[in-house]
Protein backbone atom coordinates (compact mmCIF):
# COMPACT_ATOMS: atom_id res chain seq x y z
CA UNK A 1 0.00 0.00 0.00
CA UNK A 2 1.36 3.50 -0.93
CA UNK A 3 2.05 6.20 1.31
CA UNK A 4 -1.26 7.95 -0.27
CA UNK A 5 -3.76 4.82 -0.14
CA UNK A 6 -2.63 4.63 3.88
CA UNK A 7 -3.55 8.44 4.29
CA UNK A 8 -6.28 7.93 2.45
CA UNK A 9 -7.03 5.04 4.73
CA UNK A 10 -6.16 6.46 8.17
CA UNK A 11 -8.96 9.55 6.99
CA UNK A 12 -11.66 7.44 6.47
CA UNK A 13 -11.26 5.56 10.19
CA UNK A 14 -11.01 8.79 11.92
CA UNK A 15 -14.01 10.18 9.89
CA UNK A 16 -16.05 6.91 10.69
CA UNK A 17 -15.18 7.25 14.00
CA UNK A 18 -16.49 10.60 13.96
CA UNK A 19 -19.30 10.22 12.36
CA UNK A 20 -20.11 7.03 14.88
CA UNK A 21 -19.66 9.54 17.70
CA UNK A 22 -21.73 12.21 16.47
CA UNK A 23 -24.88 9.45 15.95
CA UNK A 24 -24.23 8.31 19.72
CA UNK A 25 -24.65 12.20 21.00
CA UNK A 26 -27.59 12.56 18.80
CA UNK A 27 -29.53 9.75 20.15
CA UNK A 28 -28.29 10.52 23.72
CA UNK A 29 -29.69 13.67 23.21
CA UNK A 30 -33.01 12.84 21.94
CA UNK A 31 -33.50 10.56 24.53
CA UNK A 32 -32.64 13.12 26.75
CA UNK A 33 -35.04 15.76 25.50
CA UNK A 34 -37.41 13.20 24.90
CA UNK A 35 -39.20 10.91 27.50
CA UNK A 36 -39.00 7.21 26.31
CA UNK A 37 -42.51 7.04 27.02
CA UNK A 38 -43.39 9.38 24.45
CA UNK A 39 -42.84 6.23 21.89
CA UNK A 40 -45.04 3.99 23.73
CA UNK A 41 -47.42 2.22 21.51
CA UNK A 42 -51.16 3.33 22.64
CA UNK A 43 -53.57 0.91 23.88
CA UNK A 44 -56.46 -0.89 21.57
CA UNK A 45 -59.27 1.17 22.72
CA UNK A 46 -62.73 1.65 21.01
CA UNK A 47 -63.60 4.88 20.42
CA UNK A 48 -65.98 6.76 22.63
CA UNK A 49 -69.91 7.01 20.99
CA UNK A 50 -71.34 10.34 20.81
CA UNK A 51 -72.94 11.68 23.88
CA UNK A 52 -71.59 8.91 25.92
CA UNK A 53 -69.26 9.52 29.23
CA UNK A 54 -66.80 6.60 29.91
CA UNK A 55 -65.34 5.75 33.44
CA UNK A 56 -62.18 3.90 33.17
CA UNK A 57 -60.72 1.69 36.44
CA UNK A 58 -57.50 1.05 35.44
CA UNK A 59 -55.50 -2.21 36.43
CA UNK A 60 -52.55 -0.64 38.17
CA UNK A 61 -51.33 -3.25 40.46
CA UNK A 62 -52.34 -1.78 44.27
CA UNK A 63 -52.36 1.82 42.88
CA UNK A 64 -55.63 3.40 42.03
CA UNK A 65 -56.26 5.25 38.56
CA UNK A 66 -60.18 6.25 37.56
CA UNK A 67 -60.05 7.96 34.07
CA UNK A 68 -63.51 10.12 33.80
CA UNK A 69 -63.94 11.24 29.53
CA UNK A 70 -66.64 13.20 29.34
CA UNK A 71 -68.62 13.33 26.77
CA UNK A 72 -66.69 16.55 25.36
CA UNK A 73 -63.90 14.42 25.33
CA UNK A 74 -62.01 16.51 28.56
CA UNK A 75 -61.20 14.65 30.98
CA UNK A 76 -60.55 13.66 35.11
CA UNK A 77 -57.60 11.70 35.50
CA UNK A 78 -58.08 10.57 39.35
CA UNK A 79 -55.28 9.00 40.58
CA UNK A 80 -52.47 7.79 38.82
CA UNK A 81 -50.82 4.65 40.75
CA UNK A 82 -48.15 4.04 42.56
CA UNK A 83 -45.37 6.01 39.62
CA UNK A 84 -43.93 2.20 39.28
CA UNK A 85 -41.87 1.72 36.34
CA UNK A 86 -44.58 -0.74 34.81
CA UNK A 87 -47.38 0.93 36.20
CA UNK A 88 -46.68 4.13 34.03
CA UNK A 89 -45.91 2.42 31.04
CA UNK A 90 -49.29 1.08 31.30
CA UNK A 91 -51.08 4.03 32.41
CA UNK A 92 -49.59 6.50 29.32
CA UNK A 93 -50.59 3.70 26.89
CA UNK A 94 -54.04 3.72 28.17
CA UNK A 95 -54.26 7.61 27.63
CA UNK A 96 -52.52 7.52 24.34
CA UNK A 97 -55.54 4.88 23.80
CA UNK A 98 -58.02 7.56 24.74
CA UNK A 99 -56.85 10.40 22.61
CA UNK A 100 -58.17 12.94 25.11
CA UNK A 101 -58.27 16.70 24.36
CA UNK A 102 -56.97 18.00 27.61
CA UNK A 103 -56.28 16.46 31.13
CA UNK A 104 -57.56 17.27 34.26
CA UNK A 105 -55.70 16.02 37.27
CA UNK A 106 -57.22 14.95 40.80
CA UNK A 107 -54.89 13.55 43.33
CA UNK A 108 -57.01 12.13 46.32
CA UNK A 109 -54.82 11.25 48.70
CA UNK A 110 -51.41 12.08 49.50
CA UNK A 111 -50.13 8.69 49.75
CA UNK A 112 -47.84 7.25 46.58
CA UNK A 113 -50.11 4.58 45.72
CA UNK A 114 -52.42 7.59 44.07
CA UNK A 115 -50.48 10.50 43.38
CA UNK A 116 -47.06 8.13 42.00
CA UNK A 117 -47.56 8.48 38.33
CA UNK A 118 -48.85 11.89 37.58
CA UNK A 119 -45.52 13.51 37.08
CA UNK A 120 -44.58 11.38 33.98
CA UNK A 121 -48.29 12.33 32.58
CA UNK A 122 -47.37 15.82 33.53
CA UNK A 123 -44.04 15.38 31.13
CA UNK A 124 -46.53 13.43 28.26
CA UNK A 125 -49.77 15.60 28.49
CA UNK A 126 -51.35 18.66 28.11
CA UNK A 127 -52.88 19.01 31.49
CA UNK A 128 -54.86 21.54 32.12
CA UNK A 129 -55.37 21.85 35.84
CA UNK A 130 -54.23 19.95 39.06
CA UNK A 131 -55.62 19.11 42.21
CA UNK A 132 -54.28 18.65 45.15
CA UNK A 133 -55.63 16.87 48.36
CA UNK A 134 -56.89 19.05 51.27
CA UNK A 135 -54.37 17.46 53.33
CA UNK A 136 -50.29 16.66 52.33
CA UNK A 137 -47.66 14.11 53.03
CA UNK A 138 -44.03 15.46 54.09
CA UNK A 139 -42.17 12.72 52.23
CA UNK A 140 -39.40 12.76 49.73
CA UNK A 141 -41.76 11.48 47.11
CA UNK A 142 -44.85 14.50 47.56
CA UNK A 143 -42.29 16.76 47.46
CA UNK A 144 -41.08 15.97 43.93
CA UNK A 145 -45.09 15.50 42.94
CA UNK A 146 -45.42 19.13 44.42
CA UNK A 147 -41.72 20.37 42.17
CA UNK A 148 -43.43 18.73 39.24
CA UNK A 149 -46.44 20.32 39.11
CA UNK A 150 -44.61 23.71 39.86
CA UNK A 151 -42.35 23.19 37.06
CA UNK A 152 -44.83 22.78 34.62
CA UNK A 153 -46.73 26.39 35.78
CA UNK A 154 -50.06 24.21 35.91
CA UNK A 155 -53.19 25.71 37.80
CA UNK A 156 -53.42 23.93 40.98
CA UNK A 157 -56.27 24.06 43.25
CA UNK A 158 -57.68 21.81 46.13
CA UNK A 159 -61.16 19.74 46.28
CA UNK A 160 -62.95 20.13 49.53
CA UNK A 161 -66.65 19.51 50.16
CA UNK A 162 -69.09 21.39 47.83
CA UNK A 163 -66.57 22.02 45.02
CA UNK A 164 -67.81 21.53 41.58
CA UNK A 165 -66.11 20.38 38.35
CA UNK A 166 -69.16 20.56 35.73
CA UNK A 167 -69.18 20.19 31.81
CA UNK A 168 -71.30 21.54 29.12
CA UNK A 169 -72.62 18.28 28.54
CA UNK A 170 -74.38 17.81 32.19
CA UNK A 171 -71.95 15.78 33.37
CA UNK A 172 -70.84 16.80 36.75
CA UNK A 173 -68.30 15.89 39.83
CA UNK A 174 -69.36 16.98 43.48
CA UNK A 175 -66.54 16.83 46.17
CA UNK A 176 -68.67 15.27 49.46
CA UNK A 177 -65.32 14.51 51.57
CA UNK A 178 -63.51 15.94 53.12
CA UNK A 179 -64.50 19.15 54.95
CA UNK A 180 -62.47 22.37 53.94
CA UNK A 181 -60.61 22.27 57.42
CA UNK A 182 -59.40 20.40 60.65
CA UNK A 183 -58.70 17.38 58.92
CA UNK A 184 -56.10 14.90 60.43
CA UNK A 185 -56.21 11.98 59.33
CA UNK A 186 -54.72 11.04 55.74
CA UNK A 187 -57.21 8.68 54.88
CA UNK A 188 -60.25 10.22 55.92
CA UNK A 189 -58.86 13.66 54.22
CA UNK A 190 -58.83 11.52 50.84
CA UNK A 191 -61.59 12.84 47.92
CA UNK A 192 -64.54 11.42 47.68
CA UNK A 193 -66.39 12.06 44.49
CA UNK A 194 -69.91 11.98 43.05
CA UNK A 195 -69.69 12.07 39.44
CA UNK A 196 -73.43 12.41 37.85
CA UNK A 197 -74.37 12.22 34.05
CA UNK A 198 -77.92 11.40 32.15
CA UNK A 199 -79.37 9.84 35.50
CA UNK A 200 -76.67 7.45 36.44
CA UNK A 201 -74.43 8.18 39.28
CA UNK A 202 -71.20 6.86 40.77
CA UNK A 203 -69.23 7.04 43.73
CA UNK A 204 -66.10 7.13 43.74
CA UNK A 205 -64.02 6.39 47.38
CA UNK A 206 -60.40 6.61 47.72
CA UNK A 207 -58.95 5.55 50.76
CA UNK A 208 -61.69 6.94 53.80
CA UNK A 209 -62.46 4.26 56.09
CA UNK A 210 -65.57 3.28 58.25
CA UNK A 211 -65.57 6.36 60.36
CA UNK A 212 -65.83 8.62 57.85
CA UNK A 213 -68.51 7.03 55.74
CA UNK A 214 -70.65 6.26 59.29
CA UNK A 215 -69.70 10.26 59.78
CA UNK A 216 -71.65 11.19 56.01
CA UNK A 217 -74.28 8.77 57.14
CA UNK A 218 -75.04 10.46 60.32
CA UNK A 219 -74.83 14.27 58.68
CA UNK A 220 -76.96 13.07 55.87
CA UNK A 221 -79.76 12.88 58.95
CA UNK A 222 -80.11 16.25 58.29
CA UNK A 223 -81.41 15.77 54.60
CA UNK A 224 -81.19 14.24 52.14
CA UNK A 225 -80.16 16.89 50.04
CA UNK A 226 -77.19 17.89 52.45
CA UNK A 227 -74.08 17.23 49.90
CA UNK A 228 -76.29 19.46 47.07
CA UNK A 229 -73.91 22.36 45.62
CA UNK A 230 -76.29 24.53 44.01
CA UNK A 231 -77.79 23.49 41.24
CA UNK A 232 -75.50 20.16 41.18
CA UNK A 233 -77.79 17.44 42.76
CA UNK A 234 -76.26 14.46 44.79
CA UNK A 235 -78.42 11.88 46.32
CA UNK A 236 -75.84 9.21 47.79
CA UNK A 237 -79.22 6.82 48.08
CA UNK A 238 -79.38 7.08 44.32
CA UNK A 239 -75.81 5.78 43.90
CA UNK A 240 -75.34 3.19 40.84
CA UNK A 241 -72.02 2.48 40.70
CA UNK A 242 -69.71 2.42 43.85
CA UNK A 243 -65.62 2.21 43.84
CA UNK A 244 -65.31 0.60 46.55
CA UNK A 245 -62.82 2.60 49.30
CA UNK A 246 -59.40 1.81 50.04
CA UNK A 247 -58.97 -1.23 47.80
CA UNK A 248 -61.28 -3.25 49.19
CA UNK A 249 -60.06 -3.14 52.98
CA UNK A 250 -61.43 -4.46 55.58
CA UNK A 251 -61.81 -1.00 57.22
CA UNK A 252 -64.17 0.45 54.58
CA UNK A 253 -67.36 -0.29 53.10
CA UNK A 254 -69.01 -0.64 56.27
CA UNK A 255 -72.20 -2.43 56.37
CA UNK A 256 -74.50 1.11 56.96
CA UNK A 257 -72.83 2.57 54.40
CA UNK A 258 -73.35 0.07 51.78
CA UNK A 259 -77.13 -0.62 53.21
CA UNK A 260 -77.76 3.43 52.57
CA UNK A 261 -75.91 3.81 48.83
CA UNK A 262 -77.29 0.11 47.69
CA UNK A 263 -75.24 0.03 44.89
CA UNK A 264 -76.05 -1.98 41.88
CA UNK A 265 -72.10 -2.45 40.91
CA UNK A 266 -69.04 -2.00 42.94
CA UNK A 267 -65.08 -1.71 41.21
CA UNK A 268 -62.18 -2.92 43.43
CA UNK A 269 -59.00 -1.45 42.68
CA UNK A 270 -56.47 -3.91 44.17
CA UNK A 271 -53.18 -5.58 42.69
CA UNK A 272 -52.57 -9.12 41.84
CA UNK A 273 -51.69 -11.44 44.85
CA UNK A 274 -50.78 -7.90 47.24
CA UNK A 275 -49.39 -8.43 50.64
CA UNK A 276 -52.30 -6.27 52.36
CA UNK A 277 -54.57 -9.46 50.95
CA UNK A 278 -57.10 -6.87 49.73
CA UNK A 279 -59.88 -7.20 48.88
CA UNK A 280 -61.07 -8.36 52.57
CA UNK A 281 -63.04 -11.69 52.21
CA UNK A 282 -65.43 -9.25 54.49
CA UNK A 283 -65.84 -6.59 52.09
CA UNK A 284 -66.56 -8.85 49.27
CA UNK A 285 -69.29 -10.46 51.87
CA UNK A 286 -70.91 -7.26 52.52
CA UNK A 287 -70.63 -5.75 49.49
CA UNK A 288 -72.67 -9.17 48.25
CA UNK A 289 -75.12 -8.76 50.80
CA UNK A 290 -75.80 -5.06 49.85
CA UNK A 291 -77.07 -6.61 46.02
CA UNK A 292 -73.64 -5.38 44.37
CA UNK A 293 -72.18 -6.87 41.32
CA UNK A 294 -68.24 -6.88 42.06
CA UNK A 295 -65.79 -5.68 39.08
CA UNK A 296 -62.04 -6.55 40.15
CA UNK A 297 -58.86 -4.96 38.13
CA UNK A 298 -56.81 -7.67 39.84
CA UNK A 299 -59.06 -10.17 38.24
CA UNK A 300 -60.06 -8.06 35.08
CA UNK A 301 -57.57 -5.59 34.35
CA UNK A 302 -58.79 -2.40 32.83
CA UNK A 303 -62.98 -1.98 33.32
CA UNK A 304 -64.91 0.32 31.56
CA UNK A 305 -67.94 1.78 32.68
CA UNK A 306 -69.93 3.37 30.04
CA UNK A 307 -73.06 5.86 30.70
CA UNK A 308 -75.60 6.79 27.30
CA UNK A 309 -78.98 7.31 27.30
CA UNK A 310 -80.16 7.29 30.88
CA UNK A 311 -78.06 3.50 31.23
CA UNK A 312 -74.90 1.91 31.79
CA UNK A 313 -73.09 -0.60 30.43
CA UNK A 314 -69.59 -2.24 32.30
CA UNK A 315 -67.15 -4.14 30.22
CA UNK A 316 -63.69 -5.76 31.00
CA UNK A 317 -61.24 -3.73 28.82
CA UNK A 318 -58.48 -6.31 29.93
CA UNK A 319 -54.79 -5.31 29.92
CA UNK A 320 -52.74 -3.43 32.87
CA UNK A 321 -50.94 -5.06 35.57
Amino acid sequence: MSRAERLHARRMRILKGACTALIAVAVALFFLLVPFRALLRAEAIPERGAGEMRLHFLSLGQGDCTVVEFPDGDALVVDAGDGSFSANNALVRYLKGLDLSSLTLVATHADSDHFGGFSELLKLFAVEKVYLPALGAQTQAYANFLAAVEREGCAVDTLVRYDVISRPSGAYAVCISPHAAGETDENDASLTLYVSYGGVNVLLCADAGAARERALLSELELGEDLFDSGAFRVRLEETHILKAAHHGSAYASCEEWLSYLSPEAAVLSCGAGNSYRHPAGETLARLHAAGAQVYRTDELGHIVVTVSGGGYTIEQQGGGL
